[in-house]
């Protein structure tokens, strides 16, 4: 049987390309101040605090946190992607930086004061596999005490609303689907994703492995962080906690 594992190599990067500037029209993307309010508020960030942003996409959550006075490191595997967050910040004077990198291959050792991971960036991509090992190299790069917020699309609320032509593979938890996507000139074309979805006991279960107090696994959605106990109607599920 085949299943709807994501393929083998970047798949991501040519969603990316054909996106540009065209990704932060997408109307998930407008609850960014919202979202990044409430994980300063979380996660205690403060000016001159260090952060590190894993799958950042064009930076628009780093490049909040920055305006902040947050020091942020935004970590992708799209060079597109990377250098749209770059040019934004050289355009703003803002303290981030930004560098094409696999999170497979994060290496970063309690050199930030917390990290994040959101929206699908990067955690969410792995097709089913790498989820565990990511998960334990994210927190490593946290110091001892430092904060962690990742968020992961729902499972249960994946399977309720499975639309016609979707699929889900219950063995790895990844949802294919084919959405339409507009360039920046307008022009549409058809692309595969692969979404890994998670249960809220699931990322409670990496958390604990990993090394991670739990605080709160929240149900959320784009533009709508909060401390509400995850439901069937919450596209997304939120782990906020603290490494050991």
């Amino acid at each position: 049987m085949t299943r709807p594992g994501a393929p083998d190599g970047p798949w991501f990067n040519a969603l990316a390309r054909f996106l540009g500037p065209a990704y932060l029209r997408n109307a998930f993307t407008k609850g960014t101040e919202q979202e990044v309010g409430f994980l300063v508020e979380a996660l205690d960030l403060r000016p001159g605090h260090r952060v590190l942003d894993v799958g950042c996409g064009p930076g628009r959550h780093a490049l909040a946190l920055a305006r902040r006075g947050i020091g942020v490191m935004g970590v992708d595997l799209s060079p597109d992607f990377v250098a749209l967050a770059r040019v934004a910040a050289e355009r703003e004077g803002l303290p981030a930086r930004f560098e094409v990198l696999d999170v497979r291959h994060l290496a970063f050792a309690g050199e930030f004061d917390a990290a994040v991971c959101l929206c699908q960036g990067g955690f969410g991509l792995l097709g089913g596999t790498d989820e565990v090992d990511v998960f334990g190299r994210i927190v490593r790069a946290v110091r001892p005490g430092g904060g962690l917020a990742v968020s992961a699309f729902h499972a249960p609320f994946a399977l309720r609303h499975l639309e016609a032509g979707e699929t889900f593979d219950p063995a790895t938890g990844v949802l294919h689907e084919v959405a339409t996507l507009r360039d920046p000139s307008g022009v549409e074309a058809p692309f595969d994703l692969w979404t890994t979805c998670f249960t809220a006991r699931e990322l409670a279960l990496l958390a604990e492995a990993a090394g991670v107090v739990v605080a709160g696994i929240h149900g959320v959605a784009p533009g709508a962080y909060g401390t509400g106990d995850p439901t069937l109607d919450h596209p997304e599920v939120l782990l906020v906690g603290q490494r050991r």
